[in-house]
């Protein structure tokens, strides 16, 4: 789609299209750059102040996940003209109360009508252009983390057909809501250099990408992976959404998989590496020396991490049953 067109180049644009990472980041001098990124999609769950809060939860995140303080956005939003404004209203205190947890103002943003709502942010941020995370940077040798379960395409698609537990859809808003913001400052002091957020790739589509950018291979242990409660059931009886069946075609089954598959893996864990993520945790890469002192900064501060898998020479991604090593 973007491959006939000739973008300018800019020395200070430092991460663009060229390399495909969650935002982008323009230098302004030696010892700081702008992070700005753009994110926004159709309501997850019924509750418009919640549907505003994980949208804006999932805006920040790309900043994060560049290793970037976010402290500017704009509302960017799309509504029917059947649902009241009322609700846009509540939808936008969602997001607005998650903008100021997070330190960040929202300035202002632009609404247009449409037949379905959406709704998200433009942020922006900043970052120390020496300490940018990227995609490209994981290293064999590395430790695999994750800081948020899986497990929300399977949550919210059993939610729109009326099936889905309250306590479920509960566990998931609190994970959905929950800023990467700590988690961020706590793999850049620990010297993390490849970090990307999961979302609409699922898991394992997102790992593909480090392992292609890097150009390396990634050993992901299914088991190992935290799975939301209530995922697994849903799944198994077919309650994922179509963006699942569409990842892992393109990335385990198509001309252009990297995704492989090891023995004992249920086929119910390996779906759910595909399901699509809304909000999710940063998934990053460390050096096995770090990895203790990384963990216990994690727990000190009550912030939730897995390990689950490792970084070895090679290319794609390699599921296997079990964690070793």
């Amino acid at each position: 789609m973007l491959r006939p067109l000739e973008f300018q180049e800019d020395p200070r644009l430092l991460v663009g299209l060229q390399t495909s990472d969650d935002a982008a980041v323009y230098r302004l001098d030696e010892h700081d750059a702008l992070v700005q990124t753009v994110d926004f999609f159709p309501p997850v769950v019924d509750d418009a102040y919640l549907y505003g809060a994980i949208a804006a939860a999932n805006a920040l995140s790309d900043v994060y996940a560049m290793g970037g303080e976010p402290f500017l956005a704009l509302n960017i939003a799309a509504w029917p003209n059947d649902l009241t404004l009322e609700l846009l209203t509540e939808v936008f205190r969602g997001g607005l109360d998650k903008a100021r947890e997070a330190g960040v103002v929202i300035a202002g943003g632009h609404t247009i009508t449409d037949d379905e709502p959406k709704y998200g942010l433009v942020v922006t941020g900043q970052v120390d252009p020496a300490r940018i995370l990227t995609k490209a940077a994981a290293r064999p040798g590395e430790l695999l983390y994750l800081t948020k379960p899986i497990g929300t395409g399977a949550i919210t698609t059993a939610l729109k057909a009326g099936v889905a537990e309250p306590g479920h859809v509960d566990n998931a808003v609190t994970w959905m809501v929950r800023l990467n913001r700590t988690a961020s400052q706590l793999l850049l002091a620990h010297g993390a250099r490849a970090c990307t957020d999961v979302t609409g790739y699922g898991l394992a589509g997102h790992a593909s990408e480090i392992a292609l950018k890097s150009g390396v291979r990634l050993v992901i242990a299914a088991r190992a992976v935290p799975i939301m409660e209530g995922a697994e059931a849903y799944a198994r009886a077919g309650r994922l959404p179509g963006g699942a069946q569409r990842n892992r075609a393109y990335y385990a089954e198509g001309p252009s998989a990297v995704v492989r598959r090891g023995r004992g893996i249920p086929t119910v864990l390996w779906d759910l590496l595909f399901d699509p993520v809304t909000s999710g945790g940063l998934l990053f890469t460390i050096a096995r020396e770090r990895a203790p002192t990384l963990e216990q900064a994690f727990a000190a501060a009550g912030e939730p991490l897995w390990r689950i898998g490792f970084v070895d020479e090679g290319s794609g991604v390699d599921i296997v049953a079990e964690l070793t090593g």
